[in-house]
Formats: structure tokens, C-alpha cells, sequence
């Protein structure tokens, strides 16, 4: 390696000493595992012959051009083409190209900067106000130091905003406390109240003898269920208020409901059934109005079932709201299937009546025929 070294640095002193006049061959050599040629493109049209390329094209055609006649005439490549001295010239002529692209690259984007400051300078002079929110006046340093202190100040702003409206919201917050704390004072005070006077009523009723002809003074109250998952304290007092009439809040409104709806109905199937048949007119128009205060009881009712939704501890029984429409239906369909049955009991009726009556006839002649006889 150091011979090789050797030989090839004398070998380009020597070539370096000869003039050019006087070489009568072309020379290339390795230096550094880099090929060396002094033949080089003379301008760049015949880079681009070399690379059999057009001007105008891009970068990548380049590289691929390159690529492949590299493939063709590189000395390592094995192939029938190959020479060094061809291939020595091809990568003059692709670094030539790619240096005049680059260059043109530059010059081309140095252009447009240059355009844009043309536009630039050409903007009219109120865009400068378009900045900085139009807060300021003066140079563009100026209205930039204003405009920053126009943020602060405006930051504060916000600030103390924020603050007073917090401030509002605990303010409003305690005095909401302070109302709850004193409703519930006084219901601690009312129940307190209450409980003194049952229990002075229920001492001066001892006090008279009222409890003593009760049937079951002096006995344990008797255990209604069995069931030791279920408070027997609790179940007795239940027990205690069903026997004597009490009832939820939540069952009376069902059971009113229930009455409600069902007396609506009645008088629905009643008022159409008042009407008759043929619908007249005139009775079209008794059945319209019949129909709105319908749909308007059906209202109240479903505002009923709101209320009754909401004191409900079970959600199971929850009840939906009543459609006055299909209600309506309903009403019409039975008020049609009851003048069907009552047709058909009516023509039961005369064909019964019309066989009496000939069966009447019937014996009235066998009558006569033997009174004849």
C-alpha cells in the first residue's frame, strides 16, 4: 500500500511538470480513491449532451441520468462498457449541472424576495394601523411598547373583574346559607313545639282516664310478621297507621288518578254515545268541543301524574302520561262495538217478537178451525 501510495504521487508530480502543450495523451488517474481528469465539460450545453439530458429538467431526471450511465462506463461495474475516461467526464459534467441548478435555485428564490419587498413597499400606509389591534400611534416601536401596556392594562382588568364576580358569588352563597340555617332553625323549633303539645296532650289525656277502657292496655303489641329481615318496631308502626285510615301521599294520588281517568272515559264513551249516529253537522261540532275539554282534563291529569312521579319511592311504579288522541280512539271504537251489540240484541228482539206473534196466529186458527168444527 505504501508502494501504490508512492507511485501514484510521482506519477501526478510527473504529469504536473509536463506542459500542456507537449502531452500527447489524455492522463487520469486514482488519487485517494477519487478519479482526476483534465479534460472537464467546456460549457454547460455539453454537460447536459453528456448526460443525455435537455435543459429545463429537474433534478431527479438528473440523478437517475447519472445513476445509469454509471451503471454503463463505471470501471468497478462490470460491464462491456466500461471506461474510466468516459465515465471521468460524466461526473465533471453531472457536478457542473447540479452546480448551475443550485444556482439558478438561488438566483430564482432571491428573485421572488425580491418581488415580495417590491409588494411590500407598494402597501398603502394605513395597513400599518391593522396591527397591534389599532391601539397606538406613532412608529411601529412605539405602538408596539403602547400596545403592550394597552394588555396589561387590560389583563388587570380582567382580573379584578374576575375577582368581584367571585367575591359576589360567596357573597350570595353565605347569604343563602344563612337563609337555610334559619328555615331550619325555625322547623327545629316548630317540631319541637309540636312534640311538647302531643305530649301534654297525651299526659293530660292519662290524666283523665281516656286510655283506660282500651282493649289492649296492658299487652305487648303483637308481631304482624314473621320475617327476621324486616324491623319489627317499624313493620308494627306501619301495621298501626294502615289499621286506623293512613296512607301515603303517593297512594292517594295514584288512587286518584286512577278514579280520574276512569270517570273521563265514561263521560267520553257517554257524550258519544248521546250523539248517535248519522254524525249531523251540528253534531260534529258538539263532538269537537267535547273532544278539547277532553284533551284539556287530560292536561291537568298528566301534571297530576308529574306530581305523583316525583313523591313515588318506588321507580317501578312511576305512570306514563295519558295520550288524549288515543284515548279519544278508544272511546269511539267502544261506543261502536256497543251500538253493534245493541243492534244486534234489537234485531234478536223483533225476530223474537215477530215469532211470538205468529205463533199467536198460528194457534188462534187452530183454535177457530176447532171452534168451527
Amino acid at each position: 500500500m505504501m508502494m501504490l501510495r508512492k507511485i501514484q504521487c510521482r506519477v501526478w508530480m510527473c504529469s504536473a511538470l509536463v506542459p500542456k502543450k507537449d502531452k500527447p495523451f489524455l492522463h487520469h488517474f486514482i488519487y485517494h480513491h477519487r478519479l482526476l481528469s483534465d479534460l472537464r465539460p467546456k460549457n454547460i450545453k455539453d454537460s447536459y449532451r453528456l448526460l443525455n439530458l435537455q435543459e429545463g429538467c429537474s433534478l431527479d431526471d438528473v440523478r437517475n441520468s447519472f445513476r445509469d450511465l454509471a451503471k454503463q462506463y463505471h470501471p468497478d461495474s462490470g460491464s462491456a462498457t466500461a471506461d474510466s475516461a468516459t465515465f471521468v467526464q460524466i461526473e465533471e459534467a453531472y457536478r457542473v449541472v447540479l452546480n448551475y441548478m443550485t444556482k439558478k435555485m438561488k438566483s430564482s428564490e432571491n428573485n421572488e424576495e425580491d418581488e415580495e419587498d417590491k409588494f411590500k413597499s407598494k402597501t398603502p400606509q394605513h395597513r400599518q394601523y391593522l396591527s397591534f389591534e389599532g391601539v397606538g400611534f406613532g412608529t411601529p416601536s412605539q405602538r408596539e411598547k403602547q400596545y403592550m401596556q394597552f394588555r396589561v392594562d387590560r389583563a388587570s382588568e380582567q382580573v379584578m373583574e374576575y375577582r368581584k364576580q367571585k367575591m359576589e358569588r360567596e357573597l350570595i352563597m353565605s347569604e343563602a346559607m344563612l337563609a337555610k340555617d334559619v328555615r331550619q332553625s325555625k322547623k327545629a323549633k316548630i317540631t319541637q313545639a309540636i312534640e311538647r303539645l302531643v305530649e301534654d296532650l297525651i299526659q293530660e289525656s292519662m290524666a283523665k282516664g281516656d286510655f283506660e277502657n282500651l282493649s289492649g292496655k296492658g299487652k305487648p303489641l303483637q308481631k304482624f310478621s314473621d320475617c327476621p329481615h324486616i324491623d319489627p318496631m317499624t313493620h308494627n308502626l306501619n301495621r298501626i297507621l294502615i289499621d286506623n285510615g293512613y296512607q301515603p301521599e303517593w297512594i292517594l294520588i295514584q288512587k286518584e288518578i286512577r278514579e280520574t281517568i276512569e270517570k273521563l272515559r265514561k263521560d267520553m264513551i257517554a257524550s258519544r254515545n248521546k250523539l248517535g249516529e248519522p254524525m249531523t253537522p251540528q253534531k260534529e261540532k258538539q263532538w269537537k268541543e267535547s273532544c278539547e275539554q277532553f284533551t284539556e282534563r287530560i292536561q291537568a291529569l298528566n301534571k297530576r301524574i308529574n306530581d305523583f312521579n316525583l313523591v313515588v319511592p318506588i321507580l317501578s311504579r312511576q305512570m306514563v302520561h295519558f295520550n288524549a288522541g288515543k284515548e279519544i280512539s278508544r272511546a269511539q271504537e267502544s261506543c261502536k262495538s256497543q251500538m253493534k251489540r245493541n243492534s244486534e240484541k234489537e234485531t234478536k228482539k223483533t225476530e223474537n217478537e215477530s215469532s211470538r206473534s205468529s205463533d199467536i196466529k198460528a194457534s188462534f186458527f187452530k183454535w177457530m178451525n176447532l171452534i168451527l168444527k
